[in-house]
């Protein structure tokens, strides 16, 4: 199973012909409007029927609000490295920052070639590939003028801008060895399309990306799977890919509006039901192992104090609960740019539950002490208290004990993905995964803790 943890992502792939703009921008708009996230246009500027990939991309993104636009690939032989950078950086600019780059080495040789663009061989389009991408990234960073010097692209002092409004993603669509290698090398995500590379051949096509991406210092969940795909997929094969084969995007080739519709309505939602129900944090521990504690006694007596005690136990731990909310919102407004990463660890870090390695609950006055991990141990903390009470609840306290630790370490995990983040924003998507699996994790612990301690917190007597 090889499922990199990106978010899902569903868009289209647009037919390009001047005859069909007319419909091709209503199913731009169509897939804006229904909650796709990706339009595409092919690019093949030697084919005379076809518009201009990026005049067609420019109308389209100035007729939409949401989708992102990208060319599905753009055709490099044609298109100087340079001059591309600077198109994508402006599209991106004024389209506040909703263009990707798919980027191709070439084919159709004779066609390129009769455009007056270059006729290379295999390894001369990845070398190209490769000098291009170096050209590109350049121009997008700010500095002074650049100086690169390849066999097929260079700058020489050229100055980098205008810069792109968001991190334009270069994704290559490659198929064989040295294309999937350079992918895992240097790009930011794969574009195959299903007809050249089948579901089947993924895994292996996938082992060379990675182990490229290692070999490069890199991590392979860095590069984003993106699948061309025609309408025969079902959500359920869709799903089965995101899980075991990592493909995360899914364009699909459409040509009718039902297809889109379709699609958008009813296939990728339940491929984000199934991905996301098998995705759900598991927990840390088997709640099926839990101790139970002993039944209640009809003969028990049961204190206004006790009482008391329980109710505010219950109150702890809607306190957290509430926090919990609060944190979920935090990272959402993280993970949608509204505030920054250090801002949301900063107010993480000053709750209730992050304090004092996790605090379980808090009993103060007449009725509490401060219980967390380390007074467990203490005399004058609640758990001792209980046990000394009941010595058939030993084993439920042993196990919430070692639950805080537990929960302990997942506070500790989002902290790190916190910190991991302020240097590589888009490790945010770790940041959802620890705040997921800290809410699965502490409400089932709270939940358990109340079940079990509430009833002896009513008859046994509390020593303060």
């Amino acid at each position: 199973m090889t499922d990199y943890g990106h978010p899902l992502e569903f868009g289209v792939f647009l037919p390009p012909g001047a005859e069909q703009f007319g419909d091709t921008l209503r199913l731009a708009q169509a897939a804006d409007v229904l909650g796709l996230d990706l339009v595409s246009i092919q690019d093949h500027p030697y084919n005379a029927a076809n518009l201009d990939t990026w005049t067609s991309l420019s109308v389209i993104a100035a007729t939409t609000t949401n989708v992102r636009v990208f060319p599905n690939v753009a055709n490099l032989p044609l298109r100087p490295p340079a001059v591309l950078a600077r198109a994508a950086a402006s599209l991106d600019v004024i389209s506040g920052g909703r263009v990707e780059l798919g980027l191709g080495a070439g084919a159709f040789w004779d066609a390129i070639a009769a455009m007056d663009g270059p006729h290379r061989t295999p390894a001369e389009s990845v070398e190209a590939l490769e000098e291009a991408i170096a050209v590109i990234r350049a121009l997008w960073t700010p500095g002074r003028g650049i100086r690169l010097h390849g066999k097929h692209y260079s700058l020489s002092g050229a100055r980098p801008g205008p810069f792109p409004a968001h991190d334009i993603g270069i994704w290559l669509g490659a198929y064989k060895k040295r294309m999937l290698r350079l992918t895992g090398q240097k790009a930011d995500g794969w574009l195959p399309s299903s007809p050249y590379a089948p579901p089947q051949q993924l895994k292996a096509m996938n082992a060379i990306i990675d182990e490229a991406a290692l070999e490069a210092g890199r991590e392979p969940k860095d590069i984003r799977r993106i699948y061309n795909i025609g309408t025969e997929f079902t959500a359920g094969q869709l799903a089965e890919l995101a899980l075991d084969d990592g493909m995360s995007g899914f364009v699909l080739m459409v040509n009718t509006d039902d297809e889109l519709r379709t699609f958008a309505e009813e296939v990728a939602p339940a491929v984000r039901e199934i991905v996301q129900k098998e995705r759900s944090p598991k927990l840390l521990w088997d709640e099926s192992t839990r101790p139970k504690g002993p039944a209640p006694e009809a003969d028990a007596v049961y204190t206004a104090s006790g009482r008391a005690m329980g109710r505010q136990l219950v109150g702890v731990h809607n306190h957290l609960r509430e926090e919990l909310t609060k944190v979920r919102s935090i990272i959402k407004q993280a993970v949608d740019g509204t505030i920054d990463v250090g801002e949301a660890r900063s107010e993480i870090n000053t709750m209730t539950m992050r304090q004092n390695n996790w605090t379980m609950g808090a009993y103060c006055e007449s009725y509490c002490r401060l219980v967390t991990i380390h007074h467990t141990l203490e005399d004058t903390s609640l758990y001792p208290q209980l046990r000394e009470g009941d010595a058939r609840l030993g084993p439920v306290l042993d196990r919430l004990t070692e639950e805080h630790h537990v929960i302990h370490e997942v506070l500790e995990r989002l902290d790190a993905a916190l910190v991991a983040t302020v240097a590589e924003p888009q490790k945010i998507v770790q940041v959802q995964e620890a705040v997921d699996l800290l809410t699965e994790t502490l409400l089932s612990h709270l939940s358990y803790e109340e079940h079990e301690l509430v009833e002896p917190m009513a008859r046994i007597p509390y020593h303060h």
